[in-house]
């Protein structure tokens, strides 16, 4: 049975097989299999589960026939990135016994079982947008790919983010994605970050279609800023770092005034990463967080969306240097009169985007902030 790969986990999903195998998977020929003495199990914070050895379990799957070499080869890439082992097996199908390969891994103990409805309900959409950036790299070293991982998740997360949510069109024409022809793309860099070039055609306003245009993107997946605010003291707390930004267009003096900030990680909730952020960023733990907005602050050059609070906090003692020791932050907070931050606008000296709409926001909004916090 030449060709017979036992599949299990996300990639029982049609979607995200389409994904790895490309245009190879039109050729497969699935059927449900199962195979004993495995389980599937899924480590904390993971995106997919692990084939883990079992005595006494039966891992359900799909025994996939008639793949050739280059679909083969598509899978032990994927494989490879993934750390999994490739292990000759016998499933159990409806026609009896049959002979598969397949991957497995040495079981962990701080897996659990997977929970393939909980999976596809909240998981799936980000895997298989991860699937189909990562078999981009189909060809490369598997090593190498991996250590590119962290980087394609956060991508792979805005993208199935982004597919889920619904547009607001009261002011805006009402073009959507279908109004834009996808001619071509392509990642001539990938690191934690990636340069993406798309080649498009949209729609004009006044009718008809543009000429093929060529747009390069930095791509970051997307994050949050919170700003403390003590409602009693009316203090704000900002954070001083270097940035890579201003230091690579030369500014003279490349630190930054900003609100706390940080990507999402993967699985995580919004309001989650903006507690999180505060904890490393200046040792804060907040209260209540209100809502600013999600907004794009670089929308022609940068595929990052935005998600912005203001965060109550006691800022009685809150101040020092704080950050990451993994990451090497080396992050100053200061905490000052609100009023002092905002003549820091008109000054000059806050010159981040996202300080900038948080204060002005925190300035509109404080009254009304306090009085609902108070009550």
């Amino acid at each position: 049975m030449a060709g017979a790969v036992f599949l299990w986990g996300g990639l029982c999903d049609r979607a995200v097989l389409a994904a790895v195998l490309g245009e190879a998977a039109a050729a497969a020929r699935l059927g449900p299999a199962r195979l004993a003495g495995h389980a599937l199990r899924i480590r904390p914070g993971a995106d997919h589960p692990l084939l883990c050895p079992a005595p006494g379990a039966v891992a359900e799957g799909l025994l996939a026939e008639g793949l050739g070499a280059p679909a083969l080869a598509r899978l032990g890439f994927l494989a490879g990135v993934m750390d999994w082992r490739e292990t000759p097996v016998t499933v159990e199908t409806g026609s009896g016994p049959a002979a598969a390969l397949t991957w497995t891994c040495p079981a962990a103990g701080d897996a659990a079982p997977w929970d393939g409805t909980a999976w596809a309900a909240g998981r799936r959409a980000a895997f298989r947008e991860l699937a189909e950036e990562l078999m981009d790299h189909f060809g490369t070293d598997p090593a190498r790919a991996r250590m590119l991982l962290p980087g394609m998740r956060l991508r792979a997360e805005a993208r199935a983010a982004a597919a889920s949510e619904t547009p607001r069109a009261r002011l805006r024409r009402g073009f959507t994605r279908a109004d834009v022809a996808a001619i071509a793309r392509a990642r001539p860099w990938a690191g934690h970050f990636a340069i993406e070039s798309h080649r498009i055609s949209h729609r004009r306003f006044a009718g008809g279609m543009t000429p093929p245009l060529l747009r390069e993107v930095f791509a970051s997946g997307d994050a949050v800023t919170v700003l403390p605010w003590d409602p009693v003291a009316d203090r704000v707390l900002i954070v001083e770092q270097w940035r890579a930004g201003p230091w690579a267009r030369g500014d003279r003096m490349p630190w930054c005034l900003e609100a706390i900030a940080g990507r999402r990680d993967p699985g995580e909730g919004e309001e989650d990463a903006a507690r999180r952020e505060a904890a490393e960023e200046a040792g804060l733990a907040l209260g209540r967080l209100a809502l600013i907005g999600r907004y794009y602050p670089t929308p022609g050059a940068v595929a990052e969306r935005l998600t912005s609070y203001v965060g109550e906090a006691d800022l009685s003692s809150a101040g020092g240097v704080h950050g990451l020791a993994g990451e090497h932050e080396d992050i100053r907070s200061l905490i000052l009169p609100t009023d002092a931050a905002l003549d820091a606008i008109a000054g000059g000296e806050v010159n981040s985007g996202p300080l900038i709409v948080s204060l002005l926001w925190l300035a509109r909004e404080r009254d009304r902030l306090a009085r609902a916090w108070a009550a």
